[in-house]
């Protein structure tokens, strides 16, 4: 009994400061003293990303739509254009924000506590705190939709990722884009329900008037096919649940799951549902290996990401320093 209690008696818990003038990258050596109770997670996770993401050729990000229409959205940008991961999965609300965004739509601090019905009078949609004019979303991806099918080639299928890099072109003036980071860096956008949004309305209403236009959304599943089954080494980065969530652990199975998996998460699994499921749980679907490694970091992505990647992103710019030297 001892003997193993020593092994689980190893490092202490240590008290802390907070020095404001240290970078924010430094905060993980922080979370490191505190250790419990997410603390922890978040440097395992830092830890096991830093790692897996240097040896991956499979690299992904999974998020959910929402978070792009806070100032994540320029973090996801950056986290494509610095070529941290070479592949997105997410939902059709992403590209919305995006676009509305990056056409010039402003969206605003607002309050989750606010008058729903005075906002409806005021046309101004609410996405939690944060206050969004109806002019500047449905309209401007319409638009903006509109203007990028109508000079499509029409004698080729489209990909929906291909259309996608075709508006990232159209958004490269906004650094934040998402939609532009793709295109510039020639990253997969995959988007399984892109007909759950703006943007799928729009490109159905167009192709009502416009039957020359061919779509192929089976084409970006070839995408998926052909990454999956060729990655030699594959880790994702998991935020938040539902199908984007799903569709990425869904393809990670053909190739007997993920290598390294970091998930951020404010559901939880009693419920059964896939977005609360735990990686232990997708052992069992072959969408994680059962030698794989991953990690569960329970906690709003607005305010756990931003320090996950801070500290990541600077693990990354030393290695790619030491290797250009």
């Amino acid at each position: 009994m001892e003997v193993e209690r020593s092994k689980l008696l190893v490092e202490p818990v240590r008290d802390v400061e907070i020095d404001p003038d240290k970078p924010l990258a430094s905060l993980i050596d922080v979370l490191d003293d505190i250790h419990g109770f997410m603390a922890g997670h978040v440097v395992r996770a830092v830890r096991l990303l830093s790692r897996c993401l240097q040896k991956s050729d499979l690299r992904v990000v999974s998020f959910t739509a929402n978070l792009v229409a806070t100032g994540l959205r320029g973090v996801f940008a950056q986290l494509i254009r610095e070529g941290l991961f070479n592949l997105v999965v997410t939902t059709c609300g992403t590209i919305d924000h995006d676009i509305a965004r990056g056409s010039g739509g402003v969206y605003y601090k607002g309050f989750f506590e606010t008058d729903d019905r005075m906002l409806h009078d005021l046309e101004v949609h609410r996405l939690g705190n944060i206050f969004i004019p109806m002019e500047d979303y449905g309209p401007r991806v319409e638009r903006t939709v509109y203007s990028v099918l109508d000079r499509l080639d029409r004698s080729r299928e489209w990909a929906v990722y291909e259309i996608l890099w075709e508006i990232g072109k159209e958004l490269r003036s906004d650094k934040g884009s998402i939609l532009a980071a793709a295109a510039e860096t020639r990253t997969p956008i995959i988007v399984p329900g892109f007909l759950d949004g703006a943007f799928g309305t729009a490109l159905f209403t167009y192709l009502q008037t416009h039957r020359d236009l061919r779509v192929n959304a089976f084409r970006d599943e070839e995408v998926m096919s052909n990454k999956f089954f060729t990655a030699k080494h594959a880790t994702a980065l998991i935020i938040g649940g539902g199908i984007s969530k799903h569709h990425t652990i869904w393809w990670a199975q053909f190739r007997e799951g993920f290598d390294c998996a970091v998930y951020v998460t404010t559901a939880v699994e009693y419920d059964g549902s896939l977005s609360g499921a735990h990686p232990r749980e997708a052992i069992t679907w072959n969408k994680l290996r059962p030698e794989g490694e991953s990690v569960v970091v329970y906690g709003d992505a607005t305010v756990v990401l931003p320090i996950i990647v801070a500290s990541v992103l600077a693990e990354y710019r030393k290695r790619n320093d030491k290797d250009k030297k």
